[in-house]
């Protein structure tokens, strides 16, 4: 049997026939393509249960998968550059930590020597880990970087490590680090660092190769894989980063919330730090530019990952 079917129309109204053997082909091709439909609305996660869910079970996943901090803080370093760029002898000695995780040995480092340090935490599970481990439930609050549940103008110090490439604003949170900051305090930032080289393609974040330098698009691709489909890709995080960033975004976005002056670790370490001995190249590098411009430029493009921001001593707002 053959079946004449209309063309698209046309001046001659031609006329196409199709045998059965062509309806099949035609109807197994159809067949195929909802079929492979189908396999995407069934995926076994989302059979029963919304997408907007994203992957089942992830906070626990997160605090169970978080190994603690890196066990060679930043933070002695980070404190010894805040001393050679304010003077902390002298007023208040608070300090938030922004984003301490459920093991904060920052947090705890900083209450030993002195400092009436808090930290805020966005996971309630990381939070209740964090207090239960500084036995004291009133240092920890349950906030975002978006909106610190901190009183304006209260803070000496705010420190915003491996936070601000997880939060959703980056203008909102910087906004917020710059309202609870005391005129002359300091926020201290460490992030990504999107023009980084490793030879390895190690990036911190994503456990794929090179991913800082994966185009917004296939960036943004691998965020959803992780979201809904495959955690791992970026360790189980509730928050995978999806902000990248260079030393000069960083000025530009804490100049537009009315941060005054910049600095880097080029600027603050010297020659006995723990980072400065580290090679002969590095000390080279960093002695050499902190006058040159254009070579400060080279070397920030793979140390531009951590920035001081001063706010104005006096009250700017």
């Amino acid at each position: 049997m053959k079946i004449a079917a209309p063309t698209p129309c046309s001046a001659s109204r031609t006329i196409a026939v199709f045998s059965d053997a062509d309806l099949m082909l035609r109807a197994g091709r159809v067949g195929t393509v909802v079929d492979s439909l189908e396999l995407f609305v069934l995926h076994p996660l989302y059979a029963t249960r919304p997408l907007a869910q994203g992957y089942p079970d992830l906070e626990r996943l997160a605090v169970d998968s978080f190994h603690g901090e890196d066990a060679f803080s930043r933070v002695p370093e980070i404190f010894a550059c805040l001393e050679r760029l304010i003077d902390l002898s002298t007023g208040s000695k608070s300090v938030a930590v922004v984003g301490c995780g459920p093991n904060p040995q920052s947090l705890k480092y900083l209450i030993e020597r002195g400092y009436d340090a808090v930290g805020v935490e966005p996971v309630l599970g990381f939070a209740r880990k964090a207090a239960a481990t500084l036995g004291d439930s009133r240092r920890i609050h349950v906030g975002t970087a978006e909106a610190l549940p901190l009183p304006r103008e209260s803070q000496r110090v705010v420190l915003l490590e491996s936070v601000l490439e997880h939060v959703d604003s980056t203008s909102s949170a910087l906004a917020e680090a710059y309202r609870v900051l005391a005129p002359g305090g300091v926020l201290y930032v460490y992030t990504t660092n999107r023009m980084r080289f490793s030879l390895w393609g190690h990036n911190e974040e994503f456990l794929v190769r090179f991913y800082n330098w994966f185009p917004p698009l296939v960036k943004e691709c691998y965020i959803h894989s992780h979201l809904h489909f495959d955690p791992k890709l970026a360790n189980f995080s509730l928050r995978p980063a999806v902000h990248w960033f260079s030393f000069s975004d960083l000025c530009r976005l804490g100049r537009e919330v009315g941060f005054a002056r910049f600095y880097s670790l080029i600027d603050l370490t010297e020659a006995g730090d723990v980072s400065m001995k580290r090679g002969l190249f590095r000390r080279w590098l960093v002695e050499r530019s902190r006058r040159h411009p254009w070579l400060r430029a080279l070397a920030l493009t793979q140390y531009g990952s951590s920035i001081f921001m001063l706010k104005r001593p006096e009250t700017a707002d």
